[in-house]
């Protein structure tokens, strides 16, 4: 076989029937192997649209996300979906294709070290340099991106590697010295999670995203009915457990909402479950849960001790782990505890100013939405403002439903991620949020949306600014809006038709319920632009630096 076709067949064993990718001079011998291959390539419409759609398929799937690219520019266009994907622990395996080894560090045309420029942002990566090698490292590639904590392979493969003639042996040993995931953990680490859990009077469970698949739910889910124990989320934890279940408080952290504050403020003991204790969640991290004992459920000993100090571990596969603790936890006596969270819930709903005339607030589009698809849609979000209104607002039911870009914050992550999304999940909706300046970062995926007839539904919340930016100049630096307003009025709605996506412009709020229905019946790609208020700010907001008890909520005075 050549080394093309030892690729391709490596990617059939490993279930990779759809791919993403953008072809070049380097990688042209692995484009024409994949040409009658019966794999599906999805030809994007810039490198990086490549990798966030991977990374939707993975996040959408639980899959591992496959993306391929030439050398030079193709490879370093891939930098900011890679970091994206591996921050949030999403399993993918990007293929670039390198000059030959012959040209290799000679400065040759489009040759750039991809190994080294992402070494520091991917689980592993390898540079191939013997063809009889291609077989092992591309199956462990696999290996390395799916088991233990997710991450990012990026397999570098010379030109002259996919021309040689190879003998590959597809059965050879893969197991690497140093490394072996962790999947069964010591059961008196679950015993003395269970023995703190029972003894708690004010417990709180925080889960994020390394609880974010379908097994892993559902056990926390039942760990949850058995504890009666109040339940918050990170952004990356959206779906994993109900939002409109009474138990549950919300999101945690700079813009989470007050009862899921308050109650880690409060709280005797705090359990969490697939989190890594990011600082968009602890705010000031010295008085973080400063009245609680932490457990931390987790599968990473990097993660452990790393950004607080925790009492107690249990380092382990999350369906190992939950499924020990169900076994023996008991319910501790928290109705004093229960009731008090309750209400403040009721106390404390997402609240936002009331429109005027027919003007249309951003976060009443996002609330139709979720009225509209009973909280049972795949959502994925740009980022900004309107990432933060859909993770509050948006009632998330399914597991594995809410995409967003959680460590990096990566404007242009919506719309390609969407389309590896609905590729991922084909019989769904998936609706995606956006603001105007991250569609114009990768709004050219929308022409990938078209040629393949995916039905997203893509919301544009046009306010005319980099919002996000705006409420931090508006609240911190004297209202100084420096350089985040566009003072041209682009028509979205105009653009996607121009792609050939349908699409029209909402200016009033009369009008909107009835295009988002439009949208929703579309068969094809769909754009509905929403032109909202320009100066709303996300609350409740813990500023920079402050305590999660310094949070700053909505006031109409």
């Amino acid at each position: 076989m050549t080394g093309a076709e030892v690729v391709v067949e490596v990617l059939k064993r490993e279930g990779a029937t759809t791919i993403f990718g953008y072809p070049g001079g380097m990688a042209l011998p692995l484009y024409d192997a994949l040409y009658e291959s019966g794999i599906r390539h999805i030809l994007t419409r810039h490198e990086q649209g490549a990798a966030h759609a991977a990374d939707g398929y993975a996040r959408s799937t639980g899959k591992v996300g496959v993306c391929i690219t030439t050398s030079g520019p193709g490879a370093t266009n891939l930098v900011t979906g890679i970091a994206t994907a591996n921050i949030d622990s999403i399993p993918m395996v990007c293929i670039t294709c390198q000059v030959p080894r012959a040209a290799i560090g000679k400065d040759s045309f489009q040759e750039a070290d991809i190994r080294g420029i992402t070494t520091p942002i991917t689980k592993h990566n390898y540079l191939v340099s013997d063809p009889e090698e291609l077989a092992k490292v591309l199956r462990q590639a696999f290996y390395v991106a799916r088991t233990g904590r997710p991450g990012v392979v990026v397999v570098d493969v010379p030109k002259d590697l996919f021309l040689a003639e190879i003998q590959p042996d597809f059965e050879e040993d893969i197991t690497m010295e140093a490394y072996h995931p962790t999947y069964e953990g010591d059961l008196k680490e679950v015993e003395t999670a269970a023995s703190l859990m029972a003894a708690a009077k004010k417990p709180v469970f925080f889960v994020g995203g390394g609880a974010n698949d379908k097994s892993s739910a559902l056990l926390f889910r039942k760990l949850v009915e058995k504890t009666g124990i109040p339940v918050v989320n990170s952004l990356m934890g959206v779906s994993v457990y109900p939002n409109d279940e009474p138990l549950h408080l919300g999101m945690l952290g700079m813009h989470g909402t007050v009862p899921a504050n308050r109650a880690v403020c409060d709280c005797d003991l705090l359990i969490g479950i697939g989190v890594r204790f990011a600082d968009r969640v602890t705010g000031n991290v010295h008085n973080f849960a400063k009245n609680a004992k932490i457990v931390q459920f987790e599968i990473d000993p990097v993660e452990i001790d790393k950004t607080v100090k925790i009492d107690a571990r249990v380092l382990a596969d999350l369906q190992w782990s939950l499924t020990k603790l169900l076994e023996i936890v008991k319910k501790p006596k928290i109705k004093a505890w229960q009731d008090t969270v309750k209400k403040w819930k009721a106390e404390k709903p997402i609240v936002y100013g009331k429109a005027k005339g027919e003007e249309i607030k951003p976060q009443k589009v996002i609330e139709t939405i979720s009225q509209l698809t009973e909280g049972e849609a795949v959502v994925v979000t740009d980022v900004g403002q309107h990432q933060m209104w859909s993770a509050l607002l948006y009632q998330s039911k399914i597991p594995r439903s809410f995409l967003s870009s959680g460590g990096l914050g990566t404007m242009g992550y919506g719309l390609p991620a969407a389309i590896g999304a609905q590729i991922g999940r084909e019989k769904e909706e998936v609706w995606v949020f956006i603001g105007d300046g991250g569609f114009l970062m990768n709004c050219q995926e929308m022409a990938t949306a078209v040629e393949h007839h995916l039905p997203i539904k893509v919301i544009v919340l046009n306010n005319r600014c980099l919002g996000m930016v705006q409420q931090w100049q508006r609240l911190f630096f004297n209202g100084h809006m420096s350089h985040s307003q566009f003072h041209i009025d682009t028509n979205f709605a105009k653009l996607a038709e121009a792609f050939g996506a349908g699409a029209q412009r909402v200016t009033e709020r009369k009008d909107l319920e009835a295009a988002l229905r439009e949208a929703q019946k579309a068969k094809e790609p769909y754009l509905v632009e929403v032109m909202v208020t320009p100066d709303e700010n996300v609350y409740p907001m813990v500023p920079a630096g402050a305590s999660l008890e310094e949070m700053m909520e909505w006031s109409e005075f």
